[in-house]
């Protein structure tokens, strides 16, 4: 019973969005208004202030954007909060799709100007594929931008997701005075503050001195919430849960502004953890013996110690500190002595964990994306996670030869972590693996990574290849290799690929040699 009341508190949910919509700034923001921070950071560079505690990574303060999910977990009211910051650029979706792997609701961000961009709508469809509930939040209603309904019209209209507003904004974009809160019809007012350092000051007024006070924006503002109310838009908590409809609420993250309001529909209506289906189809219990999964693995959050972390959500049981879990894929015992719970770059020790957690495993050199750990008998085994079709490849080569060893160690942590699928090719050996791609940003991090945590600067030569298939029979090899723009390469898992320069040139290929099998690289889990 313990164990189910400890998992009834856990909220899981992660922040997904396009670039630049925000979702550093949101994840400090939930951060200051559950006093887990003192002061937001500097999300435009301000002077004497400190980065976001998401982006952790130097190139990501450089940069100003998130290239590395983050999981942060702290207390806000009764529950236990797990909030996972992702990569909103393109390039990184593959980080993303496992951290959604992992969480039991998302954050769907929207800029107010532009509404749903491309990103935001295939992040979209792996909620809607996971059956994820989506909590939507329109950011930055301090600037200029569209209309509310305009908005939540093409919610309906892009993605069939009905949009049940719990705040609606009480002034056009730009000229954001506060909030209608549709629970109880009052004016939620904001006041700044400076820079929008602190958890922004509130007041709340009635219906009445609202209209009294603020005149023609409290009337539209109610008379916009009503007519999407008589379309369908009232609040069902049902259709949030089985996400065909989606919360909606306004605010300004950068402000601090709705901050709150969110925070709390987490913890009122965000989904607890379920009994998560193993690899065979069956529901594990909450309160069956411990397991979880690992979803990501990341080295160098600790310039000072280079340990590696594997992030692990706990899917059944009561995890202690100390005890020892069996790694499925491996069938080797894995011993938690180090176990530590995240905020930002920040890290403690942790005794103990429930269903819902994410927890970061310390040394955990044997554990890779995907990874099932356990407790007890029988075994469990959750789903792998999915490994995309990359579309950009590149020859990885050592600057400097005499830093072979920690060019190899380097490479091989880059692969268990995901950051860039490993192939080798039998044209150039093991020296000169070939680093494969969903985004070409991917190969930015990987160099700087080389470079600066393993001391092995690499030189990328790109390869002029842009489709992939998975060979079917591994005897046709050389069919693929007698080409002029295609090759063979192998993946770590055995898998061997055929790699062309474009679609053209593999339909003359397969004009050539029609005995040839192809299969499509699909997600593979």
């Amino acid at each position: 019973m313990h164990i189910l009341t400890e998992a009834d508190r856990r909220r899981s949910f992660a922040v997904i969005s396009h670039p630049d919509a925000g979702k550093s700034t949101l994840t400090e923001a939930l951060a200051l208004h559950a006093r887990v921070i003192s002061e937001a950071g500097a999300v435009h560079g301000k002077s004497g202030r400190h980065g976001v505690v998401s982006d952790w990574m130097e190139m990501e303060r450089a940069r100003g954007i998130s290239i590395t999910s983050a999981a942060l977990q702290f207390s806000y009211r009764d529950a236990v909060i797990n909030l996972l910051d992702t990569p909103g650029h393109a390039d990184f979706s593959e980080d993303t799709y496992r951290v959604l792997s992992a969480v039991d609701s998302a954050v769907m961000l929207l800029d107010a100007a532009k509404g749903l961009e491309p990103q935001t709508l295939k992040l979209f469809d792996v909620c809607r594929h996971r059956g994820i509930p989506v909590l939507t939040f329109v950011n930055k209603w301090d600037r200029p931008g569209r209309e509310a309904l305009e908005l939540c019209d093409e919610l309906v209209e892009r993605i069939g997701l009905q949009p049940m507003p719990l705040t609606w904004p009480v002034g056009a974009a730009g000229h954001f005075q506060g909030v209608l809160d549709v629970a109880d019809g009052s004016f939620v007012r904001y006041a700044r503050t400076s820079g929008g350092a602190k958890a922004a000051p509130e007041e709340r007024l009635d219906a009445a001195r609202a209209e009294a006070e603020v005149g023609a924006d409290w009337t539209t503002a109610r008379e916009e919430r009503e007519l999407l109310a008589a379309s369908g838009g009232e609040f069902d908590a049902d259709r949030f849960r089985d996400a065909t409809a989606t919360p909606v609420l306004f605010g300004a993250a950068v402000l601090n502004f709705g901050v709150r309001h969110l925070l709390d529909l987490l913890v009122d209506l965000a989904p607890r953890p379920t009994p998560r289906v193993d690899a065979d189809g069956v529901p594990r219990p909450l309160d069956a013996d411990f397991s979880a999964f690992v979803f990501k693995v990341q080295t160098g959050m600790d310039p000072a110690h280079r340990d590696q972390v594997a992030f692990a959500r706990v899917c059944s049981g009561m995890f202690e500190r100390g005890m020892v879990v069996t790694n499925a894929t491996t069938k080797r015992p894995f011993a938690t002595k180090y176990v530590q719970q995240v905020f930002g770059q920040k890290r403690s020790t942790v005794d103990t964990a429930f269903p819902g957690d994410v927890i970061g495993l310390v040394n955990a050199s044997a554990l890779r994306v995907g990874d099932t750990l356990y407790a007890g008998k029988p075994p469990v085994r959750f789903p792998g996670l999915p490994q995309f079709a990359p579309a950009h490849f590149a020859v990885a080569r050592p600057v400097d030869l005499s830093k072979s060893k920690q060019f190899r160690k380097g490479v091989d942590q880059l692969s268990a972590e995901g950051v860039v699928q490993l192939l080798r090719s039998d044209l150039r050996g093991d020296a000169a693996p070939v680093f494969a791609a969903v985004g070409p940003m991917q190969f930015e991090v990987a160099a700087h990574r080389m470079e600066h945590e393993f001391s092995a600067p690499v030189r990328l030569d790109r390869l002029p290849y842009s489709a992939v298939r998975k060979l079917a029979d591994p005897a046709q090899r050389g069919l693929v290799d007698s080409g002029r723009r295609s090759e063979v390469v192998s993946r770590v898992d055995g898998t061997e690929l055929a790699l062309f320069e474009d679609e053209m040139a593999m339909r003359i290929l397969l004009r050539q040699h029609p005995e040839l099998e192809l299969e499509p690289l699909l997600a593979e889990g």
